[in-house]
């Protein structure tokens, strides 16, 4: 039996990649999904793809009402809410701060914390009452960004460590009715875009950073795809398995947390 079989989540941004893989994971594992998805084209192709076994909400992530309404539908189709995802994000593709335009840098903020922060904390009012009916949970998609430079530019990395006080402040003011916990990966192949404030929001991931390189840098020497994360959101999920745990940003970051190691340990050569 799955570690959350039976359970019913809602998705910020499940329209494509790490949200994407969350909506595939989480129904394998025999969960209920309602998803809410910004762009009309992902959401009909959520529906095309998945068809009644997920509620598709068409809306704003930073919009309260719009997180209202997919929590809602969520609940009138499946009953309940027992976690929320909040996953929606954009990147920076790592613009410095001298490389941002002095008419461009209002604009540009507030783009970043609308979507990176504010999105988080509405999603989290609008589905307080119902986990808090079930002894829910809330997971952020935080990012290795949230603890270390150079995952990003200035205006993300600042965005994600808000990310991480969000998630602690949460998990102490919402317990012991509802954990709060998140995950933090390292880059991935995605279509992560970035702020149209700064003329990247037809930019992915990919376009700035090489998987190559990525798995270069990372101590488990590959470079992730977004499924190999989900398993990380199914833990933190699982009120049997995870009960004792909130407050927790899970690094899934491929080993940057030991971040001195650059090589595979299979190329060590200990001293004679």
């Amino acid at each position: 039996m799955s570690w959350i079989d039976g359970q019913v989540a809602m998705i910020t941004g499940g329209g494509s990649g790490l949200g994407r893989a969350l909506v595939r994971r989480f129904l394998e594992e025999n969960a209920s999904l309602g998803v809410l998805e910004l762009s009309p084209a992902k959401a009909a192709d959520l529906r095309r793809e998945f068809g009644g076994d997920v509620v598709v909400v068409e809306g704003d992530a930073a919009a309260l009402a719009d997180n209202r309404k997919a929590v809602a539908e969520t609940v009138e189709r499946f009953g309940k809410l027992d976690t929320l995802i909040a996953n929606a994000a954009i990147w920076d593709h790592n613009v410095s701060l001298l490389d941002i335009a002095d008419d461009k840098l209002n604009a540009a903020f507030d783009e970043l914390f609308h979507i990176n922060v504010k999105a988080y904390l509405a999603g989290a009012k609008a589905a307080v009452p119902e986990l808090a009916k079930n002894c829910g949970s809330i997971i952020f998609t935080g990012s290795n960004a949230c603890f270390y430079p150079g995952g990003g530019g200035p205006l993300y990395t600042a965005s994600k460590h808000a990310v991480l006080g969000l998630m602690r402040q949460l998990a102490y003011e919402l317990a012991p009715d509802i954990r709060v916990n998140g995950v933090a990966p390292c880059g991935m192949a995605s279509d992560l875009r970035g702020p149209s404030s700064l003329g990247l929001d037809t930019r992915t991931l990919t376009d700035t950073v090489s998987m190559e390189a990525i798995g270069r840098g990372l101590p488990i020497q590959f470079a992730p795809k977004a499924e190999d994360f989900t398993g990380s959101y199914v833990l933190l999920a699982s009120k049997h398995n995870s009960r004792t745990v909130t407050g927790t940003m899970l690094h899934a970051d491929g080993g940057l947390v030991a971040r001195g190691l650059r090589k595979p340990i299979a190329n060590f050569q200990p001293e004679p």
